[in-house]
């Protein structure tokens, strides 16, 4: 989210797993880390410690365990199943590539993936009704031209499954409002529009990202710093909707029993997968940033590109070299030249470590536009052929459909709803 940015949503989050006899409340503590040269995945076991407070038990849970990362795993008959998507707001970045769309390449080889564009979360704020549905197609043709594979992968439009809305309700219900108002990003937000600019989509499009995932049963999502607070509220909601209604409760209304939702783990990603402004390495790359130079565009064209690489903020220290927190701007670039070149680290250090400035952004920018063009030609086939993309659009929402459709009828069951 899936993301995106909305934005799609980064040591997960503390607090606190309360059980009352009224109104039951999970919050996971949750510390990752992806770390090592194999880019280790952390996922999560719960360590439960019970004290007795007046009439409630506090169950404190911390977690801190990593496993290896998904090309290590051994195979299993049963894929795991992993959901993600980016908003058609802006133009898809460098950032939104590297850090989310590149990964999922890898990704649609090893779990059943499901990527969605998340047009339903773009008007959470003002958007352009007339650019909307244009900029819904093209964010689906970049994802194809990406190297997503429609016989792996499944790729539809949010709006065109609509149990995430319904879903969405279902689990407004059972989502404190106090949960929501502790959410930073609409606080900040908010705070930068105003509150008589600011729709209740934004306080609630949080409750909307649990539904685009719990509607899947996914076993992980792939979550970046700004997410990992949506996740956690995800995480929430299953656990609490599986204390409410699932269980004898739903066995008694003619239900399975058990559990209704998989409570989804986070994914973190490769480690540098985080791409900077170019105007500001201390600031994410960003769409919504005001100027078009803090950002390399995936159609931008090789002038375009040129130009802005040699723009961009650099530093007046000798030498180039990672990880030097006084040099942000250095350790970003590199990192982008590392990402796009498929070099290692220790291969950029030794290329770079005496270069300039002037002699590395000559490098830097020939190695983006090699590494863009492939893309561009490919999306440039893509919605030319606008019978194709339909096809594609139609096939993953249709299959996606048949998943989403069976969580959400047990949903309604286990709440108590005429059978439909």
């Amino acid at each position: 989210m899936i993301r995106t940015e909305t934005r799609m949503g980064r040591s997960l989050l503390s607090h606190f797993l309360v059980l009352s006899q009224s109104s039951p409340r999970f919050t996971p503590s949750l510390s990752f880390s992806a770390f090592g040269s194999n880019h280790s995945k952390a996922h999560s076991i719960f360590r439960l410690h019970r004290s007795s407070i007046g009439n409630s038990s506090r169950c404190c849970c911390s977690i801190s365990v990593t496993e290896p990362a998904a090309s290590e795993r051994p195979p299993s008959s049963v894929k795991q199943r992993i959901v993600s998507g980016v908003q058609p707001t802006g133009s898809i970045h460098l950032g939104n590539y590297l850090g989310a769309i590149k990964n999922w390449i890898s990704l649609q080889d090893t779990y059943d993936t499901l990527f969605f564009i998340v047009d339903l979360h773009a008007i959470t704020l003002p958007y352009d009704t007339q650019q909307l549905s244009k900029a819904t197609r093209n964010t689906a043709a970049i994802y194809l031209a990406c190297g997503i594979d429609t016989s792996k992968a499944s790729v539809f439009v949010q709006s065109h499954v609509r149990a995430h809305v319904e879903l969405m309700w279902l689990l407004s219900s059972a989502a404190p409002i106090g949960w929501l108002n502790r959410m930073i990003q609409f606080k900040e937000k908010s705070r930068k529009a105003g509150d008589e600019n600011v729709g209740v989509a934004l306080l609630t499009y949080p409750v909307l990202m649990a539904s685009d995932i719990l509607l899947y049963q996914s076993d992980l999502v792939p979550v970046g710093e700004d997410q990992k607070q949506h996740l956690e509220l995800t995480r929430e909601l299953a656990e609490r909707v599986n204390y409410l209604y699932g269980g004898r409760k739903w066995k008694k209304l003619g239900g399975r029993g058990g559990n209704i939702f998989k409570v989804p783990e986070p994914l973190i990603p490769p480690a540098g997968a985080r791409v900077m402004s170019l105007t500001d390495g201390l600031s994410k790359m960003s769409k919504s940033a005001p100027s078009d130079q803090s950002r390399i565009n995936l159609l931008d064209s090789k002038d375009v590109i040129v130009s802005k690489i040699k723009r961009c903020k650099t530093d007046s220290f000798s030498g180039l070299e990672f990880d030097n927190p006084e040099r942000p701007e250095c350790n970003n670039l590199l990192t982008v030249y590392q990402l796009v070149s498929g070099k290692t680290k220790e291969e950029v250090k030794q290329e770079c470590e005496n270069m300039n400035w002037g002699t590395f952004k000559i490098l830097l920018a020939d190695a983006l536009v090699e590494h863009l063009h492939p893309i561009q030609v490919r999306y440039n086939e893509i919605v030319s052929d606008s019978a194709y993309l339909d096809e594609v659009l139609a096939e993953g929402a249709s299959k996606a459909s048949s998943i989403a459709d069976v969580t959400l009828n047990n949903v309604y069951q286990a709440m108590g709803f005429f059978r439909r």
